[in-house]
This record gives structure tokens, C-alpha cells and sequence, in this order.
């Protein structure tokens, strides 16, 4: 196994900080795409490199970053997040309805928060990759997200 270590990069002693929240408005069961919105955000601030962190603050719809050219894997996602938390399970916790433990079974499989990295006025995402707002919840759920930029 060979591993190499590329653009090791200069230590800078000047950071910038931004941050902002977003509100979005799901639809329910859905992934939303934020990745427009927030490399919109990032070219504003006028930053060049550094890290973007997002942070969900709900206990029922999540973050995370996958594949953005085929439908069917948000779709097969989905699927996937719902055979491992059936909403027909025998949950203690249903305060919300039927949906509730499940979504928070789901949020816990997935991620919170997410950190990104950026460089050369750009997020450093993969061909294939995009950042998703995940709502777990089966009707329309108005979500924030905090953003944070760090760098330069």
C-alpha cells in the first residue's frame, strides 16, 4: 500500500470567520440538495480556502453528503433508512406519530453535522458529490442549518 500526501500546504497565522443560517422548507420524506446555496454563500464571502462546517438543528432530519447524478440512490437511500427503522415497529417513543422514533433512528445513522473542506475559491467535493439536507419526517417541516465558514 502506497499513500502520498499532495499540496501539503503553508500554515496561515490569519483566519476569517462567517456564518449564516439556513431555512429550509421540506416537503417531507426528501432530500433537499443545499450545495447551490452553499457554494453560493462561499463565493459571496469572497473566501478562498479553508473549511465550511454545517450543523442540523433537528433530532429528526439530517446531513449528509452522496451521490448527486442518479435519482435512485436518494430514492434507494430512502429505502434503505426505511427498512432499517420501520415506522410499523413496535416503538416506545411515538409522542409525534408513527414517523417519530424512526426519524430519529434515521438522523442517528446519518450525520448532524458535516465539515468540508475548500480551496482554490472551491469546495472540495467529489464529481459526484453534492450535500443534502435529509428530512426524515413524513410531512413538511420547516429546518435550520447552521453554517460556518473558517479560513481565508
Amino acid at each position: 500500500m502506497q499513500i502520498s500526501l499532495q499540496n501539503k500546504g503553508a500554515l496561515t497565522e490569519v483566519a476569517r470567520q462567517a456564518s449564516a443560517r439556513l431555512t429550509v422548507d421540506t416537503r417531507g420524506d426528501e432530500l433537499v440538495d443545499l450545495t447551490a446555496v452553499v457554494r453560493g454563500w462561499l463565493r459571496e464571502l469572497g473566501v478562498r480556502e479553508g473549511a465550511v462546517t454545517l450543523f442540523c438543528r433537528h433530532t429528526s432530519a439530517s446531513l449528509t453528503v452522496q451521490e448527486n447524478a442518479d435519482p435512485r440512490v436518494q430514492a434507494d437511500l430512502q429505502d434503505a433508512l426505511g427498512q432499517l427503522a420501520p415506522a410499523d415497529a413496535a416503538w416506545r417513543h411515538d409522542d409525534e406519530g408513527p414517523d417519530d422514533m424512526p426519524a430519529h433512528v434515521k438522523t442517528s445513522l446519518t450525520d448532524a453535522s458535516l465539515t468540508l473542506p475548500m480551496a482554490e475559491g472551491r469546495l472540495l467535493l467529489g464529481t459526484w458529490q453534492a450535500i443534502y439536507l435529509m428530512e426524515h419526517r413524513t410531512s413538511p417541516h420547516r429546518r435550520e442549518v447552521c453554517l460556518h465558514f473558517i479560513g481565508r
